[in-house]
């Protein structure tokens, strides 16, 4: 598996990690990146992430036999626009967006031709930093890949988009976009909503500064999502609206049994519901270490 040009739209994070990790997988010889900020492109190039920085998406993807998008999801429609008279018919295109249903409608709006091209994928990875400066090789590795095709995805692209991330050290879950989005609001786009509000909420006390200041590891590592990149989250929140809904529904639902358990002094409800959370914890993380082979 060879690429004699890979074309990257968006030089972050997310898409820097990739370069780098494709580099050093030896299939991405040339690496044009596009980014709408001069400065992370120029960044992306000091850095060896990209061979070559171009001010337009065009000029990057022409001629490329793979091309990723990893923009913000709501930047996603747009470049599809841009993306497919530039794109080649045999290339794959890949984008990296924690939404998948969005994403489909953006492709079947604005791909044309092209759709076979086009396999919807989403890297479970990340930091709470953004910007290319936090690229790693290693971002990817270990980590799940969902594919989630479409009708008209390329059975060639769909293979060889398996391929790809598997080579990055990532292993492969299929699903549909809509399981996709459904599943995410409630192990990813919840927690998210959950942390910023947890840090809004002590903030807005009139000594948050100084409870703040008094957490200890527990707290950090449950806030740590909350210094997420606030574009790119505004955007996964309001494009899966009514999952993430859902989700909050439910979890008022669950706050409301503890609340009732403190507020009515019920010790042993409150050691029941605790209690069952620490099992389905513990038996997750030995199935999630069980289950991690590529």
């Amino acid at each position: 598996m060879k690429f004699e040009k890979v074309a990257l739209i968006g030089c972050g994070l997310m898409g820097g990690s990739f370069a780098l990790a494709a580099k050093r997988a030896g299939w991405a010889p040339f690496i044009v990146g596009y980014s709408a900020s001069e400065s992370s492109r120029q960044k992306a190039l000091g850095m060896g992430v990209i061979d070559l920085a171009v001010n337009n998406i065009e000029q990057a993807v022409q001629g490329a036999d793979l091309v990723l998008l990893a923009v913000p999801v709501k930047a996603t429609e747009a470049c599809f626009k841009v993306i497919a008279p530039a794109l080649k018919s045999e290339a794959l295109l890949m984008d990296v967006g924690s939404t998948k249903s969005d994403i489909v409608a953006a492709a079947l709006n604005t791909l044309g031709d092209k759709l076979g091209c086009f396999v919807p994928v989403h890297p479970i990875a990340g930091k709470e930093v953004a910007g290319v400066e936090h690229s790693d090789a290693d971002l990817y590795k270990d980590r799940a890949l969902i594919v989630t095709p479409m009708a008209s995805s390329g059975a060639t692209q769909v293979q060889l988009a398996k391929q790809v991330w598997k080579s990055l050290g990532s292993y492969i879950t299929e699903l549909t976009p809509a399981a996709h989005d459904a599943a995410f609001a409630a192990v990813s786009h919840l927690p998210h909503v959950l942390s910023y509000a947890i840090i809004r909420g002590i903030f807005q006390q009139h000594n948050g500064p100084d409870l703040i200041a008094l957490g200890g590891p527990g707290f950090r590592d449950f806030s740590r999502i909350a210094a997420s990149d606030p574009v790119v989250w505004r955007d996964i929140l309001t494009t899966n609206r009514d999952q993430v809904l859902l989700q909050i529904r439910h979890f008022k639902d669950a706050l409301s049994d503890f609340e009732k358990a403190i507020q009515d002094n019920e010790p042993q409800a409150l050691e029941d519901m605790i209690r069952q959370a620490s099992d389905l914890r513990f038996n997750w993380r030995m199935g999630a270490s069980q289950n991690s082979e590529k």
